[in-house]
């Protein structure tokens, strides 16, 4: 029987516990000789990353219990951060791994009796110390190749990054001399070397700022010794206008990488006897935003074919013969594929989701054109019927421009709103900027649509996955654009009756965080907003708040500072919190180094007796992006409440969030 009861009233049984405990993904796939491994989220115990083991006869299991936390901090986004070979006879696999808490690369034996993982490299207490990622596991030398990034002073960008070798035997766990630098340092970021084949050659991306790697990097080629040292290196595609997002080699030696300087992430070849070439040219992302280092959208086989990630939006894999061009995608239902592709003679694992199920680990067999799920296989917690339906809407912008985003409307098996009632709508900003929202379940918005409120995920203006001219949309507008798609979609749900023009809010953490808070200081279209570790000063944060990798991101955003610096102040909530009326709720972590505490804590310092309702949450523990189920239940709580008291709504079962002025 079908309850008539008004929007925000509905009850669900999807709780902030059950959303929580969803909230995560596996990542970094990964072959160690038959058996597929991967990372996976345990908000539950503490936020840490566990590695995850799939035996031959399909039984999962964690390798390493707690506390150990397979992640790594380079660049504070992480990477890649573990590598395992195969072996023959009763030793079993070894595996390498960075440890969250002192970032230290380790070498483990899990199936020697009695084995405990082992240092490989030393701790320095200089600034953020010495940190490792995107490991390449070279037995045969004894090596590991990965990126080193070494904090030279206290400052967040006193800190230099190489392409370094790690001896296996452990003679560097106290000794930094016994690290062998194989780059050459004058880029100030790197990727972890792919190795050649025959091992002869090596190829990595690099990049300096103020570029971002979405702007432009360099692909880098050098020479290897017998001896295992870097000859010259020699920048052999790339610049400062064009991306390569990643760098492999085929099983021919031939050099396979994604550019973007036709203004889409497309494949290219590269060899001496054919030159350089583009594999399948389509108006399609065949890459995106390096974020992590370590991604992988694309996975060379044996055999000379290629798996792909691609898409517009929504994103597919799909296998590429580079002679022919032939796109053939995988058969299922899955619309978003992690750049987490691992290959193992004809099969292919990544990791995939779409609008009725979370994330999994997926294995496509290329022999047969067959793909299942293998691994943390998704598993309804609820009723599917509980699930929101997403609509894929694109809408005009000014000036006639497109926007992209999801609607959920307010969505009950057993809930109907009286007639005439128009129900709440919540604009979600995603984070980056230089990110999407993907096209997936997740119980974040269920929580809200299962009792009666929408949500509007807004691919606004600078996102990934439309191109590079649609990415640079926002190249010295942010705080315009972005403020102003999500201000476009908001609007034409209400015009067109599909939402309360008087029940609208806007939520986002990080970038869309500042985009949140820039909302309700820019616009009166907002009943109220709930704004997630966000910036919210921009000439603090382009002034040494933040960490190195985004230090200078804001010159591409807003315009070089020197140049600019009244734009810096103009675009700031912190500098505008007397035009802010909408009341608000304030979540940070208090360990967050990108955007840190400090940013909120001057913000409200400027709101102190302007009589607007609003509420700080802060995290002891948290930090960028929170990992605890804790956390995320009180912050998924908070919300709901702001959005009842503001909204006028009877949400029950749910502790009051104390609004101060």
């Amino acid at each position: 029987m079908v309850r008539t009861q008004s929007y925000g009233a509905w009850t669900s049984p999807v709780d902030a516990a059950l959303a929580a405990s969803h909230d995560g993904r596996p990542e970094y796939t990964g072959h160690v000789g038959d058996e597929v491994w991967w990372t996976e989220p345990r908000p539950t115990e503490g936020g840490r990353r566990a590695l995850v083991r799939r035996r031959a006869d399909g039984t999962e299991e964690s390798v390493l219990p707690a506390p150990w936390n397979v992640r790594s901090r380079v660049i504070e986004y992480g990477g890649l951060p573990w590598a395992g070979a195969g072996r023959d006879g009763e030793s079993g696999p070894l595996i390498v791994f960075v440890h969250y808490a002192d970032q230290r690369l380790y070498a483990y034996e899990p199936d020697v009796p009695g084995a405990e993982p082992r240092p490989l490299t030393p701790v320095s207490d200089v600034g953020g110390g010495l940190r490792w990622a995107d490991p390449q596991l070279l037995p045969e030398r004894g090596e590991v190749w990965c990126v080193l990034e070494e904090f030279t002073g206290e400052g967040p960008t006193d800190v230099r990054r190489v392409v370094a070798a790690v001896p296996l035997d452990g003679s560097a766990a106290e000794d930094r001399g016994a690290v062998r630098e194989l780059s050459d340092g004058r880029h100030r970021f790197v990727t972890g070397p792919r190795p050649s084949p025959d091992g002869r050659r090596a190829a990595w991306i690099a990049w300096d700022h103020p570029h971002m790697p979405w702007d432009g990097t360099e692909l880098i080629l050098a020479d290897v010794t017998d001896e295992g040292t870097f000859g010259e290196q020699r920048t052999a595609a790339g610049g400062p206008t064009e991306s390569i997002a990643q760098v492999e080699w085929a099983a021919d030696g031939s050099l396979l990488y994604a550019s973007d300087r036709t203004g889409w992430w497309n494949l290219y070849r590269a060899d001496q006897r054919r030159g350089t070439e583009p594999l399948c040219v389509r108006d399609e992302e065949f890459a995106g935003a390096l974020w992590r280092i370590g991604q992988r959208w694309f996975a060379p086989l044996d055999n000379g074919l290629i798996a792909v990630v691609h898409g517009v939006g929504a994103t597919a894999l799909a296998v590429l013969d580079p002679e022919t061009g032939e796109l053939v995608d995988t058969a299922g239902p899955w619309t978003e594929w992690s750049p987490a592709l691992s290959v193992h003679g004809s099969r292919v694992v990544s990791v995939a989701a779409s609008p009725r199920s979370a994330y999994e680990v997926v294995e496509l067999d290329t022999a047969v054109g067959r793909a299942r799920v293998i691994g943390a296989e998704h598993d309804d917690p609820v009723d599917p019927a509980y699930y929101p339906e997403p609509l894929i809407r694109t809408f005009e912008g000014p000036d006639g421009r497109e926007i992209h985003a999801h609607i959920y409307p307010p969505h009950h098996p057993g809930h109907r709103a009286p007639d005439g009632e128009l129900p709440p709508f919540v604009v979600w900003a995603h984070g980056g900027p230089t990110g999407r929202a993907p096209l997936v379940l997740d119980l974040e918005i269920a929580y809200f649509t299962s009792r009666g409120i929408g949500v509007a995920e807004v691919n606004y203006g600078g996102s990934t996955g439309y191109g590079r001219a649609y990415r640079e949309r926002l190249r010295e507008q942010w705080g315009v654009v972005d403020v102003e798609d999500c201000a476009s979609v908001a609007r034409a749900l209400a015009d067109e009756g599909t939402a309360d023009r008087d029940r609208l809010a806007i939520r986002g953490g990080s970038a869309g965080g500042w985009t949140a808070a820039a909302s309700i200081a820019t616009t009166d279209l907002y009943a109220c907003g709930t704004v997630i570790y966000p910036i919210l000063d921009l000439t603090g944060w382009a002034t040494g708040e933040t960490h190195d990798f985004e230090s200078e991101y804001l010159h591409s955003l807003i315009g070089p500072i020197d140049a600019v610096p009244g734009r810096y102040r103009d675009r700031s909530p912190v500098e505008h919190a007397d035009r802010i009326t909408a009341p608000f709720l304030l979540l940070q972590g208090l360990d967050d180094v990108i955007c840190p505490p400090a940013q909120c804590e001057r913000f409200l310092a400027r709101m102190a007796g302007r009589n607007v309702p609003h509420a700080y949450i802060a995290f002891e523990g948290e930090g960028h992006g929170f990992r605890r189920a804790d956390t995320m239940i009180r912050a998924l709580e908070s919300e709901l409440s702001l959005y009842a008291q503001v909204f006028g709504l009877k949400a029950a079962g749910v502790p009051t969030l104390e609004l101060t002025k």
